[in-house]
């Protein structure tokens, strides 16, 4: 009996041993191993995904039900997935949740409360950044949080504008003030709206209250007809996602640092660049396509009508089109983290008009750009070089166009796949040339890379910053000798 009793206890531990193997093998850590990928990185995309039941969820059974389930359907939802990829450090976002209420409420509409919010926001932010910064792309609290801390400092702006006379502010302060006071569970459920809550895109409370109020359809009074239209974007975002999962271990910012990538030709060295910078950039394309798609099936994307058809794009992040066709830096710009540049332009750059100096205004705009997204050098580095190849871009624009020689050359039919091949080669690479610092972040692993190509893109660009003034004054005729040429 005994023997037989040892026998059963044995098959039962041999088989919860077996269970256990089996559940390991079925753990994220081991499956995000067999993808290549990390386990934050695994959590990311599981949670971004997410966002589709739960939008699904949403448009059946809460869209047009009382404000406050709403509310509390998104707080909820948020901070579970903010509970499954952080854990116990989502205390982050909700200390800065309550605390961004009660500034509104006990500052109220001023200066103070603006202020106060932008100095908190950013001061926690960058402290995030010192206390959990390592030399490499770590998916942590922090990441979500740089989300917030633009959403919290435009709510205490549009706050603020809410106050103010009417006819005292531009038609876009317009739309986004808030003429209300923000309830704290409006503030935590717009803060944790799981389309948006761990990489974007920004949208106003205003736009938030909309979707809420059930204001956001194409179709009064019914669920919006958005089902499509967030598909479209879902699958366009599938496509780069197996883009990126295929040419991910092929095509990495490791590579640029070894030995191996130092002793290539130089050509090669460059064209590597090139090509990685293009692509790297497909993993962030990735995530807002997708989540892009989530606003749209909730109604968050719809944007008015534009010749009796709705548009979906009010959270677009991509223009993809012109993205993959643009050969200038700007249309880059344009074209890449749309509500996040609009967000800059909007409580940022524009409120700088005080200093009378629009480049200023734009280097200080990239500048707080750089700093919201850490504390690097790399960081710094590439707003620099994308500030200098904009200014660059456009007196180069401004000297074909104004250049009678140049401009006839420039219009010559046959040679515009020519021009637009150098264009794009120029583009691509400096692009991979800025986005390298961005990637390795710190001073010593860029700087090797810049060296081994002998700091190819300050050289070029800051070359022509200084040529190309006098190339305009020598091949663009005064105003008088055009009029008598007239």
């Amino acid at each position: 009996m005994a023997s037989s009793a040892e026998g059963d206890v044995g098959t039962v531990a041999g088989l919860v041993r077996v269970l256990r193997s089996g559940v390991e093998e079925l753990s994220l850590n081991k499956l995000a191993t067999s993808l290549g990928a990390s386990e934050q990185a695994l959590r990311l995309i599981i949670s971004i995904f997410l966002g589709y039941p739960f939008a699904l969820f949403y448009r059946h059974y809460l869209f047009y039900k009382d404000s406050y389930l709403i509310h509390l359907f998104h707080t909820f939802t948020g901070l579970s997935i903010a509970y499954f990829n952080f854990g116990n450090q989502l205390y982050h976002s909700l200390l800065c949740i309550v605390l961004q209420f009660l500034i509104l409420r006990l500052m109220g509409r001023t200066v103070t409360a603006v202020l106060t919010t932008f100095c908190l926001q950013m001061a926690y932010l960058l402290a995030g950044y010192y206390y959990t910064a390592t030399g490499n792309y770590d998916i942590k609290w922090t990441m979500p949080h740089c989300v917030l801390t633009l959403k919290l400092i435009g709510l205490a702006v549009d706050y603020f504008d809410g106050g103010k006379d009417q006819n005292s502010l531009s038609s876009e302060q317009q739309k986004y003030a808030i003429r209300g006071v923000p309830s704290l569970l409006e503030v935590a459920g717009f803060s944790y709206f799981y389309g948006a809550f761990l990489v974007g895109p920004q949208f106003s409370m205003n736009h938030y209250m909309k979707l809420v109020q059930g204001q956001l359809t194409d179709i009064p009074g019914k669920i919006p007809n958005s089902t499509i239209p967030a598909l479209k974007r879902l699958s366009l975002g599938l496509v780069y996602l197996v883009g990126y999962t295929l040419l991910s271990p092929h095509i990495t910012e490791d590579y640029l640092v070894t030995e191996d990538y130092e002793n290539r030709p130089f050509w090669f060295r460059c064209m590597y660049m090139l090509v990685w910078g293009k692509f790297v950039l497909y993993k962030y394309v990735t995530c807002w396509l997708v989540t892009e798609g989530v606003c749209i099936l909730t109604g968050l994307g719809f944007n008015d009508f534009e010749e009796g058809k709705a548009k979906w794009n009010a959270c677009a992040n991509m223009k993809v089109w012109l993205f993959e066709t643009t050969p200038r830096f700007t249309g880059t710009i344009a074209s890449f983290n749309i509500n996040t540049n609009a967000w800059v332009s909007r409580y940022f750059f524009k409120r700088l008009k005080f200093l009378g100096n629009k480049e200023l205004s734009q280097g200080l705009s990239l500048l707080f750009l750089a700093l919201w997204h850490g504390l690097h050098s790399g960081y710094l580095v590439c707003f620099q070089m994308e500030f200098l190849i904009v200014i660059v871009e456009r007196q180069a624009a401004r000297l074909i166009q104004e250049s009678p020689a140049l401009s006839k050359l420039a219009s010559i039919t046959v040679l515009q796949p020519f021009y637009y091949l150098v264009q794009q080669t120029i583009h691509w690479l400096f692009m991979g040339y800025s986005m390298t610092a961005f990637c390795l972040f710190t001073w010593d692993k860029w700087l090797k890379v810049y060296k081994s190509v002998y700091f190819l893109g300050h050289v070029f660009f800051l070359s022509l910053l200084f040529i190309l003034p006098y190339i305009h004054k020598a091949m663009v005729p005064r105003k008088e000798k055009l009029k008598k040429m007239e």
